[in-house]
């Protein structure tokens, strides 16, 4: 593991997140399994518009229950979940961080969906499966911290069969300005490595994939955060929230990040390659 990488996994491991959550669902009268999927998504989506945008990114795609899907930076295995419970289909997620692979598991199986999907402890970019593995891959808010995007794009062609799709919801740097930090992905900016929406373009297309659509989610990202601080001024923080995963910082990260969206400096962008028959 890099020095980045170990930083990486730190960060994630900071805050017992395991035990926050059974906590936050003991107080919701959950303390024993089966826990409704549901009853997860404010912490177990971890990216920008939560479930939601997990929900939009899979209308933008053709799934059914013989699609082999792989989650490249699964996280606590949220989006993993849904793809599985929604079409049946058997999911693979990987992440860099144990704490995080543990929690997915456990998770899972207090969800009562059993071994689909599954987890493991892998980076992204050199993915432990046999070339044409999977039908999809899908990467939600994990190209912040990897630097190597030219690996990660490589590796997902090559688990991927010839046809096969890879979904991209990263932040992406869209301008010359500072950012803050800390942020929900880095504490410093030692392992920030943010790219903008050509640099993936880019290393997309020698890797072997076609841009099937682009579209900037920085007005739905805005909305959003806006709904949440309504909330939050309305009410004490939930049982269960993004607290439980980010900890005491989680004001000044995401006041940093909305105003890093806010100046046009970073965007949430959604990106859908196809590969090609013939790698690039």
């Amino acid at each position: 593991m890099s020095t980045l990488e170990g930083g990486v996994a730190e960060l994630y491991s900071a805050y017992d997140v395991l035990d926050r959550i059974k906590t936050g669902l003991a107080e919701m009268g959950y303390s024993s399994a089966p826990v409704p999927l549901d009853v997860l998504k404010p912490v177990d989506e971890f990216h920008i518009g939560g479930a939601q945008a997990t929900d939009y990114l899979l209308g933008q795609l053709d799934l059914d229950s013989g699609t082999r899907v792989l989650d490249i930076g699964s996280g606590i295995g949220g989006a993993a979940r849904m793809i599985a419970s929604r079409f049946g289909c058997p999911v693979t997620g990987i992440d860099l961080t144990p704490a995080f692979v543990d929690t997915a598991r456990e998770l899972t199986e207090l969800c009562g969906m059993g071994a689909n999907p599954s987890f493991q402890v892998a980076s992204a970019t050199a993915l432990p499966f046999d070339a044409a593995s999977f039908d999809l891959a899908t990467m939600l808010h994990v190209g912040m911290n990897i630097p190597d995007k030219e690996a990660v794009f490589a590796e997902a062609r090559r688990v991927l069969r010839a046809d096969g799709v890879f979904a991209v919801y990263d932040v992406m740097r869209i301008g010359d300005g500072e950012l803050t930090f800390p942020v929900p992905w880095a504490d410093t900016q030692k392992i920030s490595a943010l790219a903008g929406p050509d640099v993936y373009k880019a290393l997309a297309g020698e890797a072997g994939f076609t841009l099937v659509s682009e579209e900037s989610r920085q007005a739905i990202a805005l909305e959003f955060f806006e709904k949440i601080r309504a909330q939050a001024a309305e009410s004490a923080p939930p049982p269960l929230g993004l607290h439980n995963l980010m900890g005491p910082s989680i004001g000044a990260k995401m006041s940093n990040m909305i105003a890093g969206i806010r100046a046009d400096v970073i965007a949430p962008v959604l990106m859908i390659f196809q590969a090609s028959a013939n790698r690039g």
